[in-house]
């Protein structure tokens, strides 16, 4: 296939995604002149002054929490992509992902104007234990809370301190610049250096998109193999022996695993369709009550979880080439 086809495939199965989360840490680096101490005395093997807070950790817990469970959720449903250059997330997340991440966008603005309301009080109020504090620290405390108040946000700049935002990319090669594009002023250089760099970044991300469908296909079948060994464990070690949220937990990854699985694992998908088919439509009360039943069904489990297992050793190119294969049949049913 040609060199670049993978990623045009991938440019129809997802998008990228980019979530960022900025709040206001209410942090402050101490100085050795707010201390009142020559910087030329003060030696890092035996005073630390570091980062210290400016307000109750409590009082941004909630901000530190919705910025967990973004990312978590944007962790949890997409892959990393070229070393990081994004998270690539595919077509049948997208709704669920943006509904949740806009959800939490919600509490992250509800939240934001509920710290704008009490920001003067909490200010107030912390500074307060920092004059107290500074007391006790050093000579000259009023240095040391003047240092301190000057570090908080004006209320008219706190607005500026917070973001919740949701960027979706297309992933797309770059192209050289046409020459109308470019001023007369040193024209054919630029030209010639844009399309050098073009075809460098060409070369670099053509090159890395079978690694990246190949370990997309790998991740998922160790997650498989991981939460199979999980489940096995759990029969072992639980006090009742099956329970129904252990069994519910694998139908959920299977449809997890079907809407991640971009590539097309289809031998792993119809093993996890296949489990799900015979032993997740018998309840885990039915499973305590009959031995048969309840042996038949961890063998099922071990089977799954040693066929995961031995399918993340295995070579992923015939994946990675039929991905490659579907995607040339839909560009040729579309033309």
């Amino acid at each position: 296939m040609p060199d670049n086809h993978l990623l045009e495939v991938l440019t129809r199965e997802g998008v990228l995604i980019s979530v960022s989360v900025r709040y206001w840490r209410a942090h402050k680096k101490l100085q050795a002149q707010d201390l009142g101490l020559d910087p030329d005395d003060v030696t890092d093997r035996l005073i630390s002054l570091g980062h210290k807070r400016l307000m109750p950790k409590e009082a941004l817990a909630g901000f530190a929490l919705i910025e967990s469970r973004a990312h978590a959720l944007v962790e949890a449903s997409t892959f990393p992509f070229l070393n990081g250059l994004g998270r690539f997330l595919p077509n049948p997340k997208i709704a669920e992902v943006t509904r949740r991440l806009d959800g939490l966008e919600e509490e992250f603005l509800s939240a934001r104007a509920e710290f704008g309301h009490k920001y003067a009080g909490l200010r107030e109020q912390a500074l307060e234990e920092w004059r107290d504090h500074a007391r006790r620290l050093a000579r000259d405390p009023d240095r040391i809370v003047a240092s301190v108040s000057a570090a908080y946000p004006t209320p008219d700049r706190l607005d500026r301190c917070f973001g919740f935002s949701t960027d979706l990319f297309q992933i797309r090669l770059p192209e050289t610049l046409d020459s109308e594009m470019v001023s007369a002023i040193g024209r054919q250089e630029i030209l010639e250096a844009r399309a050098q760099a073009a075809e460098d970044a060409k070369r670099k991300i053509n090159a890395g998109m079978e690694t990246f469908v190949g370990d997309c296909v790998a991740s998922l079948r160790q997650q498989t193999a991981q939460l199979c060994e999980e489940m096995l464990e759990s029969f072992k070690q639980g006090k009742t022996g099956v329970h129904q949220k252990t069994l519910n937990r694998l139908s959920t990854f299977i449809d997890q695993f079907k809407a991640l699985n971009f590539a097309g694992d289809r031998e792993l998908e119809a093993q996890l369709e296949q489990v799900r088919t015979t032993y997740l439509g018998t309840t885990a009360e039915v499973y305590r009550d009959d031995d048969n039943a309840r042996r038949r069904m961890t063998a099922g489990v071990r089977q799954l979880a040693d066929a995961a297992r031995a399918l993340v050793t295995a070579d992923t190119r015939a994946v990675v080439e039929s991905f490659g294969k579907l995607g040339t049949r839909k560009f040729t049913l579309a033309a």
